[in-house]
């Protein structure tokens, strides 16, 4: 599992001793339109040490910050219900620039009064986002064929598929749109650096498989979830103190980026993320946010790193083959970070898969969705309401 070629990310806290996984902020939830804006983080409930990122990556003071929580909430709750109601011509929906507006695309012109009623303001577009992802799934299924492009994804604020070909290959882009058939009005092409997986193998704290290492996701009951990439089926971990922790029950990779390892009875697993300042932000649930959100990753290299989603269901091609399905964002990453957490708010998102550039100069990090790993391995996400009562199962 020598990745060093890869550039990885890692770890997000195996926590030294007892604590195996790990939570990021901890943001109290609410519910209805953002009224009134609270004057700091405090107030927004959210973590400081969460707020401070946010404030340094975001360029946000306390009382924005706790301002975009709170509409990103109410976002999240509002796309949920016009996602149902609004069926097939639902087209996706976003947050603006600065947070503070929820566009919502509709392929039919008759349902723009539903999405006004709702709060948001209706982007009337081509194709519904059933529509755009069909088009996608045709570039998955040619994928064999995809030369000189990095990846590929669903963008709903241009109502297209982007394809991301390397620097100069603009025209090798095209031709792999035309193999898989889909319209070239429906795409957008852009280049983008060469992605790799952020795994490290030079040892470090949280967790290891042998001598590479990991960041713990998020606390399920039984163990936690965390990169796919990290480890195969049966391979055993180690905790930040070398003892052994656990062992991989599943892992996905590539095609996903996913793992669930179990752990042993005696390490203990948090519905928590660590700060890295020893302070820890609790995970309440695993609510979905919108494009345009304001979101944070822990890692064991660079600590805390907040940015905003980018895109869903995005597909991307590392040197050992593509992962589809990820979430791109703006946040950077860098070596060790890879399989750490990534949360909105006090709610989870996904674990780190892999991405470009670091933290010096900023780059792109992708995550692969958390939902998506709860669902496909039937496992339940240990959160501040739960945790008593699940964790005693184990």
């Amino acid at each position: 599992m020598d990745r060093r070629r890869l550039t990885a990310i890692g770890v997000v806290v195996a926590a030294v001793g007892a604590a195996a996984a790990v939570a990021l902020p901890s943001f109290a939830g609410d519910g209805g339109a953002p009224v009134g804006v609270p004057t700091s983080g405090a107030e927004a409930g959210a973590d400081p040490d969460v707020v401070e990122a946010m404030r340094r990556d975001l360029r946000l003071n306390d009382s924005q910050v706790a301002a975009r929580l709170k509409t990103e909430r109410w976002a999240a709750a509002v796309v949920d219900q016009l996602r149902t109601d609004l069926g097939a011509t639902y087209g996706g929906s976003w947050l603006s620039a600065d947070g503070s507006e929820l566009n919502v695309a509709v392929a039919d012109a008759a349902q723009a009064q539903r999405v006004r009623a709702a709060g948001a303001v209706p982007k009337v577009v081509e194709r519904g986002v059933g529509q755009l992802d069909t088009l996608k799934s045709r570039m998955d299924r040619t994928a064999a064929r995809a030369q000189q492009v990095s990846g590929w994804y669903v963008d709903v604020a241009s109502n297209s598929v982007v394809v991301l070909a390397e620097p100069g290959a603009e025209a090798a882009g095209w031709r792999f749109v035309a193999r898989a058939g889909v319209p070239r009005t429906a795409v957008r092409m852009a280049t983008e650096e060469q992605p790799r997986l952020f795994a490290d193998v030079r040892g470090g704290e949280p967790y290891f498989i042998g001598s590479g290492r990991c960041s713990v996701g998020f606390a399920v009951v039984g163990g936690f979830v965390t990169a796919g990439h990290c480890g195969r089926v049966g391979a055993r971990t180690t905790g930040a103190d070398r003892a052994p922790q656990g062992v991989f029950r599943a892992s996905s990779f590539p095609g996903d980026d996913w793992a669930f390892v179990q752990v042993n009875n005696n390490t203990r697993v948090l519905p928590e993320v660590t700060d890295f300042r020893g302070g820890v932000a609790r995970v309440a649930g695993s609510q979905e946010v919108p494009v345009g959100s304001s979101i944070c990753r822990s890692g064991s290299t660079t600590g805390v790193r907040c940015g905003t989603v980018q895109a869903r269901n995005a597909t991307v091609r590392y040197p050992e083959g593509l992962v589809g399905g990820l979430v791109r964002t703006n946040v950077c990453a860098e070596p060790g970070d890879s399989g750490g957490s990534w949360i909105s708010g006090n709610q989870a998102q996904g674990v780190t898969s892999g991405g470009s550039g670091d933290c010096v100069r900023g780059g792109t990090t992708f995550y692969q969705p958390v939902n998506e790993i709860l669902q496909r391995n039937n496992l339940t996400l240990l959160t501040t309401q739960n945790f008593r009562a699940l964790s005693s199962r184990r």
